[in-house]
């Protein structure tokens, strides 16, 4: 982003007397049952043929499937299948981003974003046709103006594929789903900044008009919706007739609140994570897990202090939710790129995601920068726990002294404490597999 400068000595002076605890590895057990990668292709595939909407297909009919912008379990599955299922019918499927304003809210990087994540024209089967060109569809009842994907409105008929979980930012009956897949990732900047005009408070309401006007105006065909267990993986499938997107979507979102990972304790001083990404979660961290939910603080837990390590490659730079951290990385600000997250921040008026915390020269100066200004009397007892991301919450680290507490909690201790290892550059060195 830019060269930042630091004062080395004068910064080790400030945290040099902050003692960092011992760590021990931990293990949360969850609901561990899913669908296995190499079924997921087959099962979405005879979903698709059971439906009306791929059995009135047409041959020579074009049909456009829409890709997300998260890196989703079974992504390049799900959407081979649908290519699979058009094709069977004797149509002609191509792929759109669905994703609003990220990729820098432009063709070149939504495409990007979809190709980062494996749905490439060659391994999905089908053209990636990407702009930000929208047509008018219509109005909701509260006048807001109602944009579609131009490709997919021009063509004969539009398949959504995308994972049904909650959200990061508001709560609603409808969250992270086909509903919203339909007004704010089919809608592309334009339509998403108009519905996020009046903020997240409203955000469920929004989606819920302008996804059954879409509905009711563009030729949604089918819908694929998807839902992930504790460890990110598809443990439930199903293909949806139009009609049924609504009303289902409903209960999906509450068959994935079952599956939310969770840490086991509800309070911490530390909390390190060591990737964010928009391949993790839309803030970079998932908000659920961590705390820091806008309109809800009581969702997640309660952090004193943040630090935040990395940024997964797959962002292309978009750092959206860095700050919500208190402290990052230079490494993690040096690969943030404003062009990337100022359009979607922007777009979504989550200004308090663009923010740019304290930066710290390495991972231990942000680890003891975060121990040091956790309000604490006696450091040795901070309460830390260090995870890779919010995808994987099944292994992370604690503090010593929080080992009975996990015990109590039916959390399995791994191995005896051992100190917290850093490269001889202040990398962080940890195994979360």
């Amino acid at each position: 982003m830019s060269t930042v400068e630091f004062n080395l000595d004068f910064l080790q002076s400030l945290i040099s007397d902050v003692p960092f605890p011992r760590i021990v590895r931990a293990e949360q057990d969850f609901d561990s049952a899913h669908i296995e990668p190499a079924e997921m292709e087959e099962l979405t595939y005879q979903k698709l043929l059971a439906s009306s909407g791929i059995q009135n297909i047409q041959p020579g009919q074009r049909i456009a499937i829409t890709c997300g912008s998260r890196g989703i379990s079974g992504y390049l599955e799900m959407t081979r299948a649908a290519v699979r299922a058009v094709k069977t019918r004797g149509g002609e499927p191509f792929l759109v981003p669905a994703m609003g304003s990220h990729g820098g809210a432009t063709a070149e990087g939504q495409r990007a974003m979809v190709e980062a994540l494996g749905v490439t024209e060659e391994k999905a089967g089908a053209p990636i046709l990407s702009s930000m060109e929208t047509d008018f569809i219509g109005e909701t009842s509260d006048g807001r103006p109602v944009y579609l994907d131009h490709h997919a409105n021009q063509a004969d008929g539009i398949i959504l594929v995308n994972r049904v979980k909650c959200h990061t930012s508001f709560r609603g009956p409808y969250e992270s789903g086909l509903m919203k897949m339909m007004a704010i990732g089919l809608g592309k900047r334009e339509g998403a900044q108009h519905y996020h005009q009046t903020g997240f408070g409203s955000m469920s309401n929004v989606i819920e008009s302008v996804g059954k006007l879409v509905l009711e105006k563009a030729k949604i065909i089918c819908g694929v919706a998807m839902v992930e267990n504790s460890f990110g993986k598809a443990v439930h499938i199903e293909a949806l007739e139009p009609a049924e997107i609504p009303s289902r979507e409903l209960k999906l979102l509450e068959l994935a609140n079952t599956y939310l990972p969770k840490l086991f304790c509800n309070q911490l001083d530390v909390c390190c994570i060591q990737k964010i990404g928009k391949d993790i979660s839309g803030t970079g961290m998932d908000t659920n897990v961590v705390g820091r939910f806008p309109l809800h603080p009581e969702v997640g837990a309660q952090v004193t202090r943040i630090a935040v390590l990395n940024l997964t490659d797959i962002s292309h730079g978009n750092a959206n939710g860095m700050g919500r951290a208190d402290v990052i990385s230079k490494r993690l600000f040096d690969k943030a790129n404003l062009s990337q997250f100022y359009p979607n921040s922007i777009t979504s008026t989550a200004l308090e995601s663009a923010k740019i915390p304290m930066i710290a020269p390495n991972d231990k100066a942000a680890l003891a920068i975060c121990i040091k200004t956790s309000t604490l009397i006696d450091f040795t007892k901070v309460r830390l726990v260090l995870i890779e991301s919010t995808k994987n919450m099944r292994a992370l680290y604690i503090s010593e002294s929080m080992i009975p507490e996990a015990q109590a909690n039916h959390v399995r201790i791994v191995g005896d404490p051992f100190e917290i290892p850093f490269d001889t550059d202040g990398t962080l060195k940890l195994d979360y597999s």
